[in-house]
């Protein structure tokens, strides 16, 4: 792993959904919550939030802030976007093309990587900037992208796919990351190109895949932004030179595949919201729900590599004790289910020992903690298992009834959290929320039938209590 400093002027900044107790020696937040205890003078450092490097001790407290996740830089310093080189990956798109250039600066150098469209793309003769290599035959994104990366002479690349057009200011938004030298990758939000086409574009609006959210977060495995989609990518060409580039044998998911090998090598990646991309989303069923589908298809080939990462449910043991508990029905179950809790809650006490009503704290967090563990159970019922829960609602008319109540609440609480002004109504939402989940779940278990491998189906049950 790299040491390299953070320099000068780099700020970072505590995150406002993070607690601090006990004068701000001790932070409770991230992604998964965490506690980050500091030393007074690394506290004092922060004053009211907001801490700049100024020295090597400042730089050491302003990366340990970091990489818990409680705090979120803001670089000052800005590379060129001269040093930038932008690499199109392309098959029998050429109008998706034309209207990306058009987005784009004329001063950009762009390489465009062909890969195997039944008629050639020329060079576009109004753009001296714009270079096009071509695969004869058709190689796959990863091996498109990979001969741009190798092409380009530039100390970053940006990533962009045909059927996506950058909104102004994206680059100089993601270059300011690079100021921190762990850095290797940083990818903007991805959102609708036109959001209001029709009644699936509209739900593709508030719930596509490709978006992340309105919150800047640090992509880590096992986060709420484990990784971010290929379609828009700024990186650090060395640092993916170094990791091999994007594994060519793999066709779908290979994103997150990056993303996994860049954090296991030590680098830094970061998500940034405020820089933003519009995606050509599929708007037509057939090709939407194929789509989706064929992402469901990745996560068997991403265990074959990243086995301990790829679990559609990771939970703490005691969250699963206690739900299974409650779920029971009866009255020795929801006792045993408030023993659980109650146990788990002791445990987290001792954690916070030091803290201003640890009790207290302690509750909310477990609380919490139990709130969340449900949403994902329920969520994963409904998406990455429904093959199973369809066969337990035909064998119990109980299960039936839970199930459908999962089912609705689920999708109705889920378009509440992501519902957007111009978006869809709750009925019609929850209608393409589960067809969403079966398209995708559908395709989870045909990767894994094909693979004849059940590891990415496989729940992980976590015995320590962070």
């Amino acid at each position: 792993m790299r040491h390299d400093r953070l320099p000068d002027g780099f700020g970072v900044r505590i995150d406002p959904r993070v607690r601090a107790f006990s004068g701000g020696r001790i932070l409770i937040g991230g992604s998964p919550a965490r506690l980050l205890r500091l030393a007074p003078e690394a506290a004092a450092m922060i004053g009211d939030g907001y801490l700049e490097v100024t020295d090597q001790r400042s730089a050491g407290v302003a990366r340990r802030l970091l990489d818990s996740g409680v705090g979120n830089p803001r670089p000052r310093l800005l590379p060129s976007p001269e040093q930038v080189t932008v690499v199109v990956p392309l098959r029998d798109n050429a109008a998706g093309l034309d209207r990306l250039l058009a987005g784009l600066s004329e001063h950009h150098r762009v390489i465009v990587v062909d890969d195997g469209s039944a008629e050639p793309v020329p060079a576009p003769e109004h753009r001296a900037a714009v270079t096009v290599l071509r695969h004869e035959r058709a190689l796959g994104p990863s091996a498109a992208r990979n001969a741009g990366l190798r092409a380009a002479g530039t100390e970053y690349v940006a990533f962009l796919d045909s059927d996506v057009v950058p909104r102004a200011g994206w680059l100089e938004v993601m270059l300011g990351h690079f100021s921190d030298p762990e850095v290797a990758l940083v990818a903007p939000r991805i959102v609708a190109l036109d959001p209001k086409a029709n009644a699936l574009a509209r739900y593709e609006h508030s719930r596509s895949s490709l978006d992340l959210g309105r919150r800047e977060a640090a992509v880590r495995s096992n986060t709420v932004v484990s990784y971010v989609p290929s379609a828009a990518l700024l990186v650090r060409r060395q640092a993916l030179l170094d990791a091999g580039g994007f594994d060519e044998d793999m066709r779908v998911a290979e994103d997150v595949d990056l993303c996994w090998r860049l954090e296991r090598a030590g680098r830094r990646l970061r998500y940034e919201p405020a820089a933003r991309v519009a995606h050509d989303h599929r708007v037509s069923f057939r090709s939407w729900f194929a789509r989706r589908r064929y992402y469901g298809t990745g996560a068997a080939p991403l265990a074959e590599r990243h086995r301990e990462l790829v679990s559609p449910l990771t939970l703490p043991a005691w969250t699963v004790l206690a739900a299974v508990l409650f779920a029971s029905g009866t009255r020795l179950g929801a006792a045993g289910g408030f023993a659980t809790l109650f146990a788990a809650g002791l445990r987290l006490r001792r954690a916070l020992a030091g803290l201003d009503n640890p009790n207290r704290i302690a509750a909310i967090y477990v609380s919490r903690g139990f709130a969340a563990g449900v949403w994902r159970i329920a969520s994963a019922v409904c998406r990455h298992y429904w093959p199973v829960t369809v066969l337990a609602v035909l064998a119990s008319r109980r299960i039936r009834r839970v199930a459908l109540l999962l089912a609705v609440g689920e999708g109705l609480v889920d378009w509440y959290t992501h519902y957007q002004r111009d978006g869809l109504d709750p009925v019609r939402y929850l209608a393409f929320k589960r067809l969403d989940d079966i398209a995708y779940g559908s395709g989870l278990w045909l990767g894994a039938y094909r693979a004849r491998s059940a590891a990415a189906l496989l729940p992980v049950l976590r015995f320590r209590m962070g």
